[in-house]
C-alpha cells in the first residue's frame, strides 16, 4: 500500500478508506496485513481521485460508477448511461418553473425542440429540466429572441455530441469509458465555455470596432 500511495500521491488512510468504501479492488494476498497492488489500481485510484478531486462528485456518486463498472453484467451503453447523468448531476439546477406563463410557454417550445430534433424519449432527462427552467427564467426576462436561436444551439450540442462519441472511441475498455464520460463531460463543459467566450469576445469585436 505504500507503493501504491508513492505512485499515486494519495495518502494510505485515504486508500484505507476507498477500499472500505469499495471504491478500490483489494490487492492480492502476500501475507497477512500485506497485499500486492498493480497497475489497475493506480489507474483507478487516479480515475477515483479525479472524480472526486476535480470532478466534485460525491463518495456515493463514486461508489455506484465503480459497482457498475465492476459488475460485467453491465454491458458498455449500460454503462455509459449510468456515468453520463451521474456526472452531469451536480453541476444541474433545480426543477422547472411549476406554473405561469412563460414556464407553460417553454415547456411547450422545449417540446417542440425534442420533437424537431427527434429526441422526444429524452422528455423526461434531467437536463430537459434544466433547458425548460432555463428558458423559463429568459422568457420572464423578455428575452423572447432565444426563441429563434434555440435551434442553432441545438445543432451546436449536436456537434459537440457528436465530437464526445468520436473522441470516446472504443468502449470495450471499460474503465477508459468511465474516464471519458465522467471527466470529459465535466471538462468539456468548461472547454466549450471558454470557446464560446472567445468567439463572443471576437464577434463582439468585429461588431463594435467596425
Amino acid at each position: 500500500m505504500a507503493g501504491l500511495s508513492a505512485a499515486t500521491g494519495v495518502p494510505v488512510p485515504t486508500i484505507k478508506y476507498y477500499l472500505r468504501e469499495g471504491l478500490l479492488p483489494p490487492g492480492r494476498p502476500l501475507a497477512r496485513n500485506q497485499a500486492e497492488y498493480g497497475p489497475a489500481h493506480v489507474r483507478r485510484l487516479k480515475l477515483v481521485r479525479a472524480l472526486a478531486d476535480y470532478g466534485g462528485l460525491s463518495i456515493a456518486a463514486i461508489a455506484g460508477l465503480v459497482r457498475h463498472l465492476d459488475d460485467p453484467g453491465v454491458s458498455a451503453g449500460e454503462l455509459l448511461a449510468e456515468a453520463q447523468p451521474a456526472v452531469a448531476a451536480p453541476e444541474e439546477p433545480g426543477p422547472a418553473p411549476g406554473s405561469g406563463a412563460a414556464a407553460e410557454r417553454a415547456r411547450d417550445q422545449v417540446a417542440a425542440l425534442l420533437a424537431r430534433k427527434g429526441w422526444d424519449g429524452l422528455a423526461d432527462h434531467p437536463s430537459a429540466a434544466t433547458l425548460t427552467g432555463v428558458l423559463a427564467s429568459l422568457l420572464e426576462l423578455g428575452l423572447d429572441d432565444v426563441l429563434d436561436g434555440l435551434d442553432d444551439y441545438a445543432e451546436a450540442a449536436e456537434a459537440a455530441a457528436s465530437a464526445d462519441v468520436r473522441i470516446l472511441g472504443d468502449v470495450t475498455d471499460r474503465e477508459r469509458a468511465v474516464e471519458v464520460v465522467a471527466l470529459g463531460t465535466l471538462l468539456g463543459d468548461t472547454l466549450i465555455a471558454a470557446l464560446r467566450r472567445l468567439a463572443q469576445a471576437r464577434l463582439a469585436e468585429d461588431t463594435y470596432q467596425s
